[in-house]
């Protein structure tokens, strides 16, 4: 008979404190968030010093949080698990020392994960019959990937980000036309409000990858429109603007997708990241896929962004492969996808 495995995972690589309990992989018995956006909304993005200091007063009480909510003791636990990069380096070392000591201290196994699989395992806990292999595109803050899914934590890159992430160029338009920070949320509220055919920016092309993605030319685009109209007295329409914006970033995320697809024929596709919860995306994905007929995967909007759930479900396909990370585990911030 098989013994339930309940993984206690802590994710803190950027401005949220976060901690879960997940039984089995796939059932999130608590999730935990403390989230600082209040906070770094005063300078209008994420400051690392400060995220750093706020993981440290909040991880214990998330912790004993997550424990509680899931009715669990420690005892329970069966290994911790931890994001240890991709990163800030100040704040992903709260949690992985933190994560080392309780293992440490417990005699339990230690697992560290990398963020991004963390993203895509966040697929696993709703749609409890996918498994890979399936294609996934992973859009966050820091992050625009188009990953094929071989087997639980192996994983081929097709495409990434020249420059820009995409969730990147959303917080730097959304400053731009005077929506503040977090821009994602702002731009797709607004969008809804205006013309997403009103101006024609670019959408880019790489010539050496074809799955590649760079949007610093689409948001460079965006300023200089928004500085013309200002040379030239003419009246701004922000949400003409957001609208028009937004929708070139979805036409070239969902075109790249669509292409890989057609090229290697999944029939499972997945996204993931915080960009993910984007509505518009969500809805352009969801269509593209239905004509192709292919099944669309993504998960709710909580597990979407930073949480430690996702951790906990990627940590349990490593624990249940072997692994357990020495003491020497350390913050890696610029640790790459599929890196061991």
């Amino acid at each position: 008979m098989n013994q339930d495995v309940f993984i206690l995972a802590i994710e803190s690589s950027c401005d949220e404190t976060a901690a879960a309990v997940v039984k089995n992989g796939r059932e999130v018995l608590s999730n935990v968030i403390s989230s600082q956006i209040d906070l770094h909304t005063l300078y209008g993005g994420v400051v690392p010093e400060i995220a750093s200091r706020k993981h440290i007063e909040k991880i214990n009480q998330v912790v004993e949080q997550a424990l509680t909510d899931a009715s669990v003791t420690w005892d329970d636990i069966t290994a911790i698990a931890v994001t240890y990069g991709p990163g800030l380096v100040g704040a992903l070392l709260v949690g992985v020392s933190f994560a080392k000591a309780l293992a440490f201290a417990l005699g339990k196994p230690l697992i560290g994960v990398h963020h991004i699989e963390g993203h895509i395992s966040a697929n696993y806990i709703e749609n409890k019959e996918l498994e890979p292999p399936f294609m996934c595109l992973v859009v966050s803050g820091g992050h625009s990937h188009l990953v094929k899914v071989k087997d639980y934590g192996e994983y081929e890159i097709l495409g990434r980000t020249r420059d820009d992430a995409a969730g990147e160029a959303f917080d730097k338009v959304a400053r731009a036309i005077g929506l503040g920070y977090p821009g994602g949320p702002k731009i797709d509220k607004i969008s809804d409000e205006g013309n997403p055919d009103a101006i024609a920016f670019p959408r880019a092309k790489d010539a050496d990858n074809e799955y590649d993605f760079s949007f610093s030319g689409l948001k460079s685009s965006v300023l200089n429109y928004l500085n013309s109209c200002e040379m030239k007295g003419e009246t701004i329409c922000e949400a003409d603007v957001a609208a028009s914006f937004q929708k070139a970033v979805v036409d070239v995320l969902v075109g790249h997708s669509m292409d890989a697809l057609d090229k290697y024929g999944f029939k499972k596709f997945a996204i993931a990241g915080g960009v993910a919860s984007n509505k518009h995306l969500r809805a352009a994905m969801m269509d593209a896929c239905e004509k192709k007929q292919i099944d669309f995967y993504h998960p709710s909007p909580i597990l979407c962004t930073d949480n430690a759930a996702m951790i906990g479900a990627a940590a349990y396909y490593e624990y249940k492969k072997g692994v357990n990370h020495g003491w020497d585990l350390n913050a890696v911030p610029n640790l790459k996808l599929g890196e061991r």
